[in-house]
């Protein structure tokens, strides 16, 4: 009977021992299988981040040429645009009066030289001449001609005419101290 129960005791550790060889390597070809599955997974996502990456890249060199060639219109366009403000400033600046300069119309008087002078365009210019009031004095003056004035004791003023027309004339006036 010693026999007996030897074999099957002898038996069940065999059994028990197989099962714990073939557990440990069941679980070994689970964890081999999981690794295996969780790599090829893995591979999969990168090359589709990798091949969406490639496509983005393409679409955002395409907008970027796009966008420079936008610039380059553009900055023909500004440097266009720049050139005629700068044609448009020069005629204005040509235009305007300087410091001292004023247009005078027809029968239009103004005060200048910080109040010392009062200047008037007597009726329309003649064909040579125009007929300008100075405080108060008429002055027959061709283009170029200068009309110097002393307001007062301490003062002396010039008043040139520059040019005229059937419109108006231009004339500077300054004014400074006696010495």
């Amino acid at each position: 009977m010693s026999e007996i129960f030897g074999r099957s005791v002898h038996r069940r550790h065999r059994r028990k021992h197989l099962s714990v060889a073939g557990s440990r390597i069941l679980l070994l070809l689970i964890i081999l299988a999981v690794g295996i599955g969780g790599y090829a997974l893995g591979f999969n996502i990168a090359r589709q981040d990798i091949t969406a990456g490639k496509q983005l890249i393409q679409q955002l060199q395409t907008e970027g040429q796009k966008l420079q060639k936008q610039v380059q219109e553009l900055s023909g366009s500004n440097t266009a645009l720049q050139s005629k403000l700068t044609t448009t400033e020069a005629t204005m600046h040509a235009m305007e009066p300087s410091q001292n300069t004023y247009i005078l119309k027809p029968n239009q008087s103004i005060t200048v030289a910080d109040g010392h002078l009062v200047l008037g365009l007597i009726g329309t210019p003649e064909n040579d001449r125009i007929n300008i009031n100075v405080n108060g004095e008429r002055h027959a003056s061709a283009p170029g001609d200068i009309i110097n004035v002393a307001p007062d004791a301490s003062t002396a003023c010039r008043v040139v005419v520059q040019l005229f027309d059937m419109f108006g004339a231009r004339v500077t006036a300054t004014c400074q101290p006696k010495s």
